[in-house]
């Protein structure tokens, strides 16, 4: 038995503890010195569940040692987002006003738990995810594991440097507008965006007509997050609306198909346009090719739906409007909104001042993008874009340009992939596909069509054979081995 379980998959630990060749109370163990030797560095937990996690471990070797059922993340350390309630557990969003502990469970971590999983932790955020990186007052910023001096991304940053820093094998992110996809680009891991209702959350009293935002795996391989998927999809009769009534397919089949005769779109417009770094247009442009070596049909593409402005436009409304109508409460109390973050506070100020026409605006190029996503995919089965338009860049220093061209500087002007097909609903994915000039990873963009996971995942799965990533690891982890 190996006394370093960096970057092992879970599909891997969970086999070797089914088999009685590893404790759940020696990786747990393992696991939680890891953190303390690291997050110091990285800032990736929020808060650390000691005493919980070991008694958690515990019981699941006496599961083990009794011969229970054993479910597919039996004894399996998993962190959760700090925006998903754990119950009993200190919950903050990233926010001073809201920083409370959770009165029960999130659906998720319901059936993390209920497959064997052991809640170990909450992961840093931006105040209520309403950033691509993470930053905030209560915590401070997360840190890359690469180099951290810059960012991981967001808003899931701290489960990607779990991930990335060799800590867990698999974490729990939630995107909604690419908060799963970028930091699993600019921290070199997997993470997957699912079909929007595919994994639902509990309605908690509202029924947003369109609801941007799903959880979703990130881990350092495909199959990881297969197993993952195959735990937190589902109906379930307490969900919200627009969830995915039937019942979800088996994730981990036919990840061993290949990616033979698929027909594949490289988009070469930007998305409308929409800059890009160089170094990562080459890094991307190289899978595409990778892609056609494989045997797939690749074929380029011009995906342009709209200038990519009025894209940031109409969904940053969107957003925004959404985000006023939950947190009105933070802004319009003197108190609390001197305590919100600037980036927070100045979304809800803009969807504040938006009119109804501009909110009806953006739904109504919603259906408008579903359309022409819809008409897209009759032809094609996957499309292929950059995650993000650079690299990992230097802690609350967002880039102004990108290639020549001025870009939204607060925090959105790196992102133009992402958030479009978070009104579409498609899903997609991130893959480790390269570094930029400063050694910092990049993520290609693997888009399904509607329903369709299992095509990205089975190619995610024959890119990450023929271009593997596992063996590549950030030196900071190096030196905490």
């Amino acid at each position: 038995m190996p006394d370093n379980f960096a970057y092992v998959p879970a599909t891997e630990l969970a086999a070797r503890i089914r088999n009685k060749e590893l404790s759940p109370v020696d990786l747990m163990e393992w696991t939680l010195n890891r953190i303390d030797a690291l997050n110091p560095q990285l800032g990736a937990y929020i808060t650390v569940m000691h005493e919980q996690a070991m008694a958690d471990a515990k019981t699941a070797e006496q599961a083990v040692v009794d011969g229970g059922d054993l479910g597919p993340l039996h004894g399996i350390p998993v962190p959760i987002k700090d925006l998903e309630g754990v119950k009993g557990v200190r919950m903050t969003h990233g926010s001073l006003p809201d920083d409370e502990t959770a009165d029960s469970d999130a659906l998720s971590v319901e059936r993390i738990r209920n497959a064997g999983g052991i809640i170990i932790g909450k992961t840093n955020t931006p105040e209520y995810g309403h950033a691509g990186t993470t930053e905030n007052r209560v915590f401070g910023p997360c840190r890359n594991p690469w180099d951290t001096a810059r960012t991981p991304g967001g808003s899931s940053g701290g489960a990607g440097a779990s991930v990335a820093a060799g800590i867990t094998a698999i974490a729990q992110g939630s995107d909604g507008g690419g908060s799963v996809r970028i930091p699993a680009a600019l921290s070199g891991i997997f993470g997957l965006k699912a079909t929007q209702g595919r994994v639902p959350r509990r309605h908690a009293g509202t029924y947003p007509l369109i609801n941007n935002s799903s959880v979703g795996p990130m881990t350092w391989n495909v199959l990881d997050s297969a197993v993952f998927m195959n735990v937190i999809s589902g109906p379930s009769h307490d969900a919200e609306y627009g969830t995915i009534t039937d019942a979800p397919p088996d994730f981990t089949s036919g990840l061993d198909l290949g990616v033979k005769k698929l027909r594949i779109g490289f988009d070469t417009s930007s998305l409308g346009g929409a800059p890009c770094d160089p170094a990562v247009w080459d890094a991307v442009k190289k899978a595409a090719n990778a892609f056609n070596d494989m045997g797939a049909d690749v074929e380029e593409v011009e995906f342009a739906p709209e200038p990519h402005p009025e894209i940031e436009r109409k969904f940053m409304n969107f957003f925004c409007a959404s985000g006023y109508s939950r947190f009105a409460r933070l802004l319009d109390n003197p108190e609390t909104a001197v305590q919100l973050t600037g980036y927070f506070r100045e979304n809800l100020e803009r969807g504040k001042a938006l009119s109804a026409a501009d909110y009806m605006n953006s739904l109504n190029a919603t259906g408008f993008y579903r359309n022409y996503t819809n008409r897209f995919f009759e032809d094609f089965d996957l499309l292929l874009t950059p995650v993000t338009a650079t690299g990992a860049f230097e802690i609350d220093k967002p880039p102004a340009e990108i290639n020549g061209t001025a870009v939204n500087e607060r925090r959105w002007g790196f992102i133009p992939y992402t958030y479009f097909f978070n009104l579409t609903g498609n899903p997609a994915a991130s893959v480790p596909c390269g570094f930029d000039n400063n050694g910092m990873p990049i993520g290609l963009q693997v888009v399904g069509d509607m329903r369709d996971e299992a095509t990205v995942l089975r190619a995610s799965a024959a890119f990450e054979q023929a271009r593997p990533w596992a063996g590549k690891t950030p030196e900071l982890v190096e030196v905490a081995r």
